[in-house]
């Protein structure tokens, strides 16, 4: 995941810029940049770390202009490494153009490999550079043009905000997988992955760019095209599970409502005789206060969170992920002793995280713990933009609920069904790609990654 930004048509874009980047910034903690142009002069700030130590009020009063787009990363595709900040930024023959893009194209490799064997020379090992590439040699008499032709040899997911000059341009893959909104603010225009941005920067929600959709701001004016044949939108539901912020709009449908019901369901298809439910703060809060609900059982905070640590899922190596875990998490030992405790997670991804907090919660008292995910069981690797790319990474595709019951050490653990979840959702189920639980790809994956499954044994 990553979250992108831009800002058109404003005195002050660069700092717009930065306070969306701030309110995205659970969405990649590795790095953050900004680019700006003021009619005459490209200037940009970028660093390694989090948005706050990247950016100071020197940075900030140097990124003048009344465009900028901005950035902050979490990998999938490329290292975490200073030469991979984002936005990539590269001089055009029809401008200066900066890229910030969420998701992973999955034909990037490919590409790359194609232009590299005629002479194409890459500065990272990022798959948003192949983007660059592709305008650089595309022959189209117009930028939009130009934009159209080297998105449509895309394959796999992206929302894009581009730069080029002063013109403002956002986009959405044909399938829709990662989110963009756009948004308004004193006569200026606004894109964010979410509406939390928005909120921050107090500009008006006007509606989601549409998946195959281009979107053209210059001059306070928006050009709207849908160069690409439709396809069946597989939006990632894990947005939902997971990444965004609950107080967003994503899809159009909000996250807090969508988490609560995913709650609801689990407790009427999994209930668990205890005490109270209680989350792990904080991804799993809204579905464990539906949970509670449901079941007519109290909820609890039996953990409170170090809210000075960053997230420990998108954390990019495990010994940082176990480090986190331990510091972020505290018990509260009064409300826990003697209890029998469900904790209602948000989902099981490698195991490692949950057995330390169960251990955790049994070393503070608890009589027993019993765990209820609202979500299926994570079997396969995510091609399209989620930290969880071999299958080996995932405790669920070589064990048993029994054996990961064991591994964690609980008393129980049960899932939400894969209809379940679906049904839960405030959009048709038909609109979500599922290919985490079930391995139904809504694409063909690339030989570079079918070698990977076949591999390993998805």
């Amino acid at each position: 995941m990553c979250g992108i930004v831009g800002i058109t048509g404003h005195k002050d874009a660069a700092r717009l810029a930065y306070l969306g980047l701030y309110a995205l910034q659970h969405r990649g903690e590795e790095s953050a940049g900004i680019y700006s142009f003021n009619g005459k002069k490209v200037t940009q700030h970028k660093g390694m770390g989090l948005v706050g130590d990247v950016f100071d009020e020197k940075s900030l009063k140097y990124l003048k202009g009344t465009v900028a787009i901005g950035h902050v990363r979490y990998s999938t595709t490329g290292s975490s490494s200073v030469k991979n900040i984002q936005p990539f930024f590269a001089k055009h023959r029809m401008g200066n153009i900066a890229i910030a893009h969420n998701g992973n194209i999955i034909n990037a490799a490919e590409l790359r490999d194609a232009m590299e064997r005629k002479g194409s020379i890459f500065q990272s090992s990022m798959d948003t550079e192949v983007i660059a590439h592709l305008l650089a040699k595309s022959d189209k008499k117009t930028i939009q043009d130009n934009i159209i032709d080297s998105l449509s040899q895309l394959k796999g997911a992206y929302s894009l905000t581009l730069m080029v000059d002063d013109m403002l341009i956002g986009a959405r893959d044909p399938i829709g997988w990662r989110p963009l909104c756009l948004g308004a603010l004193d006569g200026s225009y606004v894109l964010a992955s979410e509406t939390c941005a928005l909120d921050l920067i107090q500009a008006t929600y006007i509606r989601d760019i549409e998946p195959g959709e281009i979107v053209f701001i210059t001059d306070k004016n928006i050009e709207s095209k849908k160069p690409f044949p439709e396809a069946k939108h597989a939006l990632c539901v894990f947005e939902y599970i997971y990444f965004a912020r609950p107080d967003s709009n994503i899809f159009g449908k909000n996250v807090y409502l969508t988490r609560k019901q995913l709650g609801r369901r689990l407790a009427r298809e999994c209930p668990a005789d205890c005490d109270f439910a209680m989350p792990i703060p904080d991804s799993g809060n809204y579905a464990a206060l539906g949970f509670a609900e449901e079941s007519k059982i109290p909820y609890e905070v039996g953990m409170i969170r170090n809210h000075y640590v960053g997230r420990t899922f998108i954390q990019p190596s495990q010994i940082i992920r176990d480090f986190r875990v331990k510091v972020k998490l505290n018990p509260i030992k009064d409300v826990l002793k003697d209890k029998r405790v469900v904790i209602i997670e948000d989902s099981i991804v490698r195991g490692t995280t949950s057995r330390v907090r169960v251990k955790t919660l049994r070393e503070a008292g608890a009589k027993e713990v019993h765990m209820r995910v609202s979500c299926p069981p994570l079997r396969h690797p995510c091609f399209y933009g989620i930290d969880f790319p071999t299958k080996k990474e995932l405790i669920a595709s070589k064990n048993s609920i029994k054996e990961i019951q064991d591994f964690i050490g609980l008393d129980s653990l049960e899932y939400l069904s894969l209809e379940g979840m679906l049904e839960a959702m405030l959009l048709p189920k038909e609109e979500f790609c599922t290919a985490c639980f079930n391995g139904n790809y809504p694409t063909e994956i690339p030989i570079k990654f079918s070698k990977q499954i076949l591999e390993e044994g998805v």
